[in-house]
């Protein structure tokens, strides 16, 4: 059956991805972006793909824009039957050199902009007794991670969301909720939380620097089952939508289950072998 979708962060990586592979089966897409100016690489991808979707602007922290958007598709199409909130940001900075602006941008963004896509889409979804949010989560949902302390913060803040709002929404008006939870994604995301961070600034001269050093230049080895392309995530989305019973939680990979497993573990060995895995990425 087609559904009708709306997905938001469509202008690069994986965003585009998950257009171009629900497009393809058939569905409805309306992809958006907070600048439809940057639309260049998803209409080149969808011209290759030889498929159609529709392109709207949405701006996550505009809850204007977002209602705008929502009342447009429902103007058109009668429905919206799935909501993917990709759009994000990431955020390397310590606690003590990110000022309350920096704190507030990212989690603005990365949760707040979810639940203002959540509460437009929400009264229809309700109405219609039927509906599926999907959120771009992250393993930093589940497991705090060194210097991305606020971005682990705003994920953290959307699974505890999922986890509540689910309790009540999904049983009594069919409506399902899933957390996508990758590791690491070969995509133009990490680029631009490296270009956010040197617009801050880049690295203090402080105590911190020697660590955060140390913490980047393990990251470019760090590749052994931990990232994947935006084409692999995308799938593992594309088959949560498809499925009649979706789950609450899904990662992507192998290593993003192995990762997550720590947090389950209540014994003092357990602990111990958390902090051994966090201890090597500094």
């Amino acid at each position: 059956m087609q559904k009708v979708i709306l997905v938001t962060g469509t202008s690069s990586g994986l965003g585009i991805d998950i257009a171009i592979q629900l497009a393809a089966q058939g569905h409805k897409i309306f992809a958006t972006m907070r600048n439809t100016d940057k639309k260049t690489a998803l209409l080149e991808a969808a011209e290759k793909a030889q498929v159609s979707l529709s392109i709207k602007q949405l701006d996550v922290q505009n809850t204007d824009s977002v209602q705008r958007c929502v009342e447009q598709i429902i103007e058109q199409e009668g429905r919206i039957d799935v909501l993917i909130n990709n759009a994000g940001a990431g955020f390397v900075r310590t606690t003590e050199q990110a000022t309350e602006e920096e704190i507030e941008w990212v989690m603005d963004v990365n949760f707040k902009g979810v639940v203002r896509c959540i509460k437009a889409v929400l009264p229809h979804m309700r109405q219609a007794r039927s509906g599926h949010v999907i959120n771009i989560s992250s393993v930093g949902g589940l497991i705090g991670q060194p210097f991305n302390e606020f971005y682990c913060a705003a994920k953290f803040a959307v699974e505890g969301y999922v986890e509540s709002v689910s309790t009540y929404i999904t049983a009594n008006f069919g409506i399902n909720f899933t957390n996508v939870e990758p590791g690491g994604i070969r995509s133009e995301f990490a680029n631009n939380a490296l270009a956010q961070f040197q617009g801050g600034g880049g690295m203090k001269e402080d105590e911190y620097r020697p660590i955060l050093e140390k913490y980047i230049a393990g990251a470019g080895s760090r590749t052994e089952g931990v990232y994947q392309t935006s084409a692999e995530v995308a799938k593992v989305v594309t088959d949560c939508v498809n499925q009649p019973h979706p789950p609450i939680r899904v990662r992507t990979s192998p290593w993003a289950e192995q990762f997550c497993l720590l947090k389950t573990e209540r014994d003092p060995s357990g602990l111990k072998q958390q902090q051994q895995v966090l201890k090597t990425m500094l």
